[in-house]
């Protein structure tokens, strides 16, 4: 504490052991609450830096991670775990096209987390009546039996689901609402991502160098849509790092030249965990032909893409199209809704 605590202009920087040595006391249980309010509120003003984050991400995949790998090689999405408000979650429906393509995908949330307690991916999984409450073995089953797989935070990271009541009371992000989306429970060697400002993507990729447990080898992070890992329609920055790359690559894409040619207003509904689960049933059974099946399908493409199944987006988008088309995308909605 007396490193990040004296203040945002002259807190000193904690090195990779004491990043961890904090985060393992906290999830152990016991850090005096007051101190540890004090902690996170102390490292959100100096800001983190990747050796910082990858301390803690390691004292969490070591000290609470719970990791069950399938035998598929999915692609691992880690959206903000706090959710969505206003616009519809379309990663449920984009997984789906992306297994229906033969690109397995991974997602996992927490249920409400700090700080915006939002819809997250367990909440339209389960409107569409899919089973969420999985121990992380089941979870690698589903993932092996459909291309798609759901991790429950209570389930394969309970040293930080316990942490909720507390990071609420904070009243702030936190660290842990980033290390949280890199927790890679199912040790996938593909990352997808999302980021507000593509200074945090840098941060990202860098964390991930510095981590010392990490088994991810590449990395795509897009500006998303309420910080989520659905894009963002219009301008958006797309950031791409692979092992052994000393840099990212970054560049901007125009959504409205892969079919995204409206704004995100066009993407609000009313009660996001009932509208996405209705949305995600309508596109994939192909009753819309809007723009909500225009965004799933650029989802989807960028998921087939992180999972080097398609050598541009172009072609994962012909590839989404193409599944969703024949009705393939629908049954993989169909084998997920049995599986669980």
């Amino acid at each position: 504490m007396s490193e990040v605590g004296s203040g945002p202009k002259s807190a000193e920087d904690m090195s990779y052991e004491q990043a961890y040595s904090a985060f393992e006391r906290i999830l152990s249980g016991d850090a005096d609450p007051t101190a540890l309010g004090g902690f996170w509120v102390a490292n959100r003003w100096k800001r983190n830096t990747p050796e910082e984050l990858a301390g803690f991400l390691d004292a969490m995949r070591e000290n609470s991670v719970q990791a069950v790998s399938p035998n598929a090689n999915p692609v691992d999405c880690g959206a903000n775990y706090d959710g969505k408000r206003e616009t519809a979650l379309l990663g449920v429906a984009a997984g789906l096209v992306s297994a229906a393509a033969g690109v397995p995908v991974v997602v996992h949330s927490g249920d409400r987390v700090p700080m915006t307690e939002g819809c997250a991916y367990r909440h339209v999984l389960a409107e569409l009546g899919v089973e969420t409450d999985l121990e992380p073995e089941a979870s690698a089953e589903m993932v092996d039996s459909v291309g798609f797989g759901f991790y429950d935070q209570s389930r394969y990271n309970p040293g930080v689901d316990a942490l909720s009541d507390r990071r609420s009371e904070v009243g702030v992000r936190t660290f842990i609402n980033t290390v949280e989306t890199l927790a890679n429970p199912a040790d996938t060697r593909v990352h997808l991502g999302s980021f507000y400002h593509l200074s945090f993507a840098k941060r990202i990729i860098e964390t991930l160098r510095e981590s010392r447990t990490s088994t991810v080898e590449r990395a795509i992070l897009f500006q998303g849509l309420e910080g989520y890992d659905d894009i963002r329609p219009g301008y958006t920055k797309v950031a791409e790092w692979s092992d052994g790359s000393k840099e990212l690559t970054d560049y901007e894409i125009e959504t409205a030249n892969y079919g995204m040619s409206f704004e995100r207003d066009d993407l609000e509904v009313a009660d996001v965990p009932a509208d996405s689960a209705k949305i995600t049933e309508a596109v994939l059974s192909g009753e819309r032909d809007d723009k909500f099946a225009d965004a799933v399908a650029l989802n989807a493409a960028f998921r087939i893409y992180a999972g080097n199944d398609a050598e541009s987006l172009e072609d994962g988008l012909e590839m989404a199209k193409a599944v969703i088309a024949d009705g393939e995308a629908l049954d993989s909605l169909s084998k997920l809704r049995r599986v669980a």
